[in-house]
């Protein structure tokens, strides 16, 4: 087999630029979600039950464009479209820092090095947290830290309230459309709903196939803190959102308008009614005056914003608005294609979660799952808005699950692990506008919190800047933080080769780093550097005189971190071409860093020291950052430190109790980076059985969209992987987890580090047809069931081709 291969791998081509590299034949895979009933738009929500989502919620349709979102009901006798806007955010700048906790630093540290845990435990809990209200112990609606909210509820009451048959809802990914059809006596009517990104309004078209039967009342509101009126012609619902100090913050104000055929509107205070239409339009704009810029967040002209998009919008046809919104969604969403199986989808997607859940997976399940993440990634992210949060953009509730932030403890970041490798590299910039935010007040902090060098966020932050420790150590104190989200910044330029990115981020990237060079502490045993008073995400262990604590010097997680940070600093100061002696250093202390040990057992160990974890099934698996998403550990070049990654995995997973979406996500891709092509499946599957909604919402529980995300990208670790670099270029490793029962199919478009774009179709588990495009003319090699193919000297726009 290897002498075939590489009799075979010389073959390159310079192709046309409009050929993709993917010499696999493209099919159609059914990239619909449809259904044969609506969710009830009239059922009440109960936010007294705690993270009990509203189950009829959870069947309506996600649609956005980056900044607008809607959730579509689709019921005949009176729609609810449930509205989001990305900056929907109570709350209000705070100082939490707090200026008695650098002071105890060092005792601590001398603590924890005596082993005196117990005493260095309640003395951090005590002096390292944030002041004042923090997040509210994520229920912040009310405090400062405030919370992401609705924007509230288009609901259109229909006068024809006679029984209705033929329905169907759905939504169309490849379009990004959503669509509701049924019929009424003789009449077939049908609504499409989509909101554009190019014109910045949502745009529905309801129509029948007979003259003036569209008769309906169109009314807007929100829980609380609204009001509604009529101006030129437009309902309006505007209001403030509480600053979380008793006063008033966000304006915000959404414009609605009714463009019938035939028939009449007309307006009163609170309600849009059409009487005898035989087609109409309607279009919807929406705002808040938020600004992303430190230290003041308000100023945006949302009146103005919402009035010309909307009136630039009416002025066009629908075909325009809808051909103009399938131009810019699909230029991103057509980029990769996965294909398993080629049987018809003959079942609607509830039915296929229901099927699902008692452990019949369609195979049909798989693909839409992994599209369904780009689809949201697509419809919650654009460059200029603000990053995907625990919620996507699409919420239901004033007081959001964790007040719908942003974790940097991986929920965040597992937001943007398949933006590159799924050909999705624009969505990623909207993360890096927020790190970018986070300098200023961080730097703060960093200097406030514990008199350090650089910027520092924690396990938290919002809209408002917050980069301070939680209300409490054992999760608050999260200084790997940094490391953690700015590893994105050195994927990014792997993926795009983007020296322009670099350079505007460069001192981002340098102030973190600044932040860990003060941070890092030398143990006095071992001589060596090591991160502290620090925290491994949320877990906490067993200490020698039996306390439970979660503090303490070196954990894996930090060190793991930390490494890939300085790793990466210096790849993108060689790329810049910057020498000095502040690189230099770096490079000396990352020599210096604690590594990854091995305990007695075999596993990994979470802490420096072997201690036991009081829950040994954690949702975290924080301490093998470094196989996923980072890359110190892999297949190909560390062995020694496989085995025990294997076991620490093995370990932590059958041990689990419960399912948790997002750690079920994750276990994905580590076990694709271990080469475990069964058990990702087995984790894949338990997210398919456990973690999903009628309309394919992941839950942690409750509804988090990080597990959306995270599902995608472990499909795509699964068949493509690119993080390990060697011999001056990146090896591109190709099925390296496919599962024995996918047995064929193919996928194209993939992205890879160092530049390519790949395309690989196989039958009967083998490799029968592949192609390597080369975007920037880097050097690589392809392994494939263990065999090295040498590939070097591709140019720019050049292929690499395989056929079997």
């Amino acid at each position: 087999m290897k002498k075939q291969i590489r009799s075979i791998v010389s073959v390159i081509g310079l192709f046309s630029l409009c050929f993709t590299a993917c010499s696999v034949e493209h099919k159609e895979v059914p990239l619909t979600l449809w259904y044969n009933t609506p969710a009830d738009a009239t059922a009440t929500d109960t936010p007294n039950k705690g993270y009990d989502d509203d189950a009829e919620w959870l069947k309506a349709l996600p649609l956005g464009n980056g900044s607008l979102g809607a959730m579509v009901f689709g019921d005949v006798h009176k729609e609810r479209i449930q509205l989001n806007e990305e900056t929907m955010w109570s709350g209000s700048i705070q100082d939490s820092d707090n200026l008695e906790a650098a002071k105890h630093i060092e005792e601590i540290k001398q603590l924890l090095f005596d082993g005196k845990y117990k005493e260095a435990t309640d003395l951090t809990n005590r002096t390292q947290i944030c002041t004042g209200k923090g997040s509210g112990y994520g229920q912040g609606s009310n405090a400062p830290f405030g919370c992401y909210q609705t924007m509230g509820d288009l609901w259109i009451d229909f006068d024809n309230k006679s029984p209705y048959t033929d329905y169907r809802r759905e939504l169309n990914l490849d379009d990004a459309t959503a669509r509701v059809s049924y019929k009424q006596g003789d009449v077939n009517f049908k609504r499409e709903i989509f909101i554009s990104h190019p014109d910045q309004s949502m745009v529905m078209r309801i129509s029948a196939d007979k003259k003036q039967q569209l008769s309906f009342t169109c009314r807007m509101n929100r829980p609380e803190r609204y009001s509604t009126y009529t101006e030129n012609e437009q309902l309006i619902m505007a209001g403030a959102l509480s600053d979380g100090k008793g006063g008033d913050g966000l304006q915000y104000m959404t414009r609605l308008k009714a463009v019938p055929m035939n028939g009449s509107v007309t307006y009163s205070d609170s309600t849009l009614t059409v009487k005898d239409a035989d087609e109409v339009l309607l279009f919807l704009t929406a705002s808040t005056d938020y600004k992303l810029e430190y230290p003041i967040y308000k100023g945006r002209d949302f009146s103005s914003i919402t009035e010309v998009s909307l009136n630039k919008a009416i002025n066009k046809s629908y075909n325009q608005l809808y051909e103009t919104h399938v131009k810019e969604y699909t230029g991103y969403f057509q980029r990769a294609n996965l294909q398993l199986t080629n049987t018809p989808d003959t079942i609607p997607t509830d039915i296929k979660v229901m099927n699902a859940r008692k452990g019949m997976i369609d195979p049909h399940l798989y693909e839409q799952m992994f599209q369904y993440g780009r689809y949201l990634l697509i419809s919650s992210s654009r460059p200029g808005t603000m990053p995907a949060n625990l919620q996507g953009i699409w919420a239901n509730k004033l007081q959001t699950a964790w007040n719908g932030d942003y974790h940097t403890d991986v929920n965040i970041e597992m937001n943007y692990w398949p933006a590159e490798v799924t050909n999705l590299s624009e969505m990623h910039l909207p993360m890096f506008d927020l790190i970018a935010s986070l300098v200023e007040p961080g730097s703060k902090t960093a200097q406030i919190q514990y008199n350090k060098k650089g910027w520092v966020v924690h396990p938290i932050t919002n809209v408002w800047g917050y980069t301070s420790p939680g209300e409490a150590a054992s999760w608050g104190m999260h200084t790997g933080a940094p490391a953690w989200i700015c590893q994105h910044i050195g994927e990014h330029y792997r993926f795009t080769g983007d020296k322009d990115f670099l350079r505007k981020t460069y001192p981002v990237l340098k102030g973190a780093i600044e932040f860990y060079m003060d941070w890092l502490t030398e143990n006095p045993k071992t001589k060596e550097l090591v991160s502290g008073p620090a925290v491994s995400p949320e877990n906490t262990f067993v200490a020698p005189d039996g306390s439970h604590s979660q503090i303490s010097m070196g954990p894996a997680h930090d060190q793991q971190t930390i490494w890939q940070l300085f790793d990466d600093f210096a790849m993108i100061s060689s790329e810049l071409s910057i020498d000095d002696d502040f690189t230099r250093q770096v490079a000396d202390a990352k020599d210096r860093l604690a590594d990854t040990k091995i305990g007695s057992d075999g596993r990994i160990m979470e802490w420096a020291d072997e201690f036991p974890e009081v829950e040994p099934g954690h949702r975290h698996i924080s301490h093998l950052f470094a196989i996923h998403p980072g890359s110190q550990i892999n297949m190909l070049q560390t062995p020694d430190l496989i085995e025990a990654a294997n076991k620490s995995l093995d370990y932590r997973i059958q041990h689990r109790r419960g399912y948790v979406g997002w750690s079920s996500a994750w276990a994905i891709s580590q076990y694709a980076r271990l080469h475990q092509a069964e058990k990702a499946k087995e984790n894949l599957d338990d997210v398919m059985k456990k973690c999903i909604n009628p309309n394919l919402f992941t839950i942690c529980p409750p509804f988090q969209i990080d597990a959306n995300f995270g599902t995608t990208a472990g499909i795509a670790e699964m068949l493509l992987q690119s993080h390990v670099y060697d011999q001056g270029g990146y090896i591109i490793q190709l099925l390296p987890s496919l599962p024995a029962d996918w047995k064929k199919g193919e996928f194209s478009g993939l992205k890879a580090r160092g530049g390519f774009e790949v395309a690989v179709k196989w039958e009967n588990g083998q490799i029968v047809d592949a192609s390597v495009k080369s975007l920037q003319g880097n050097k690589f090699r392809i392994w494939y069931n263990g065999n090295y193919l040498q590939a070097n000297g591709l140019k720019k726009g050049e292929i690499w081709k395989w056929n079997k």
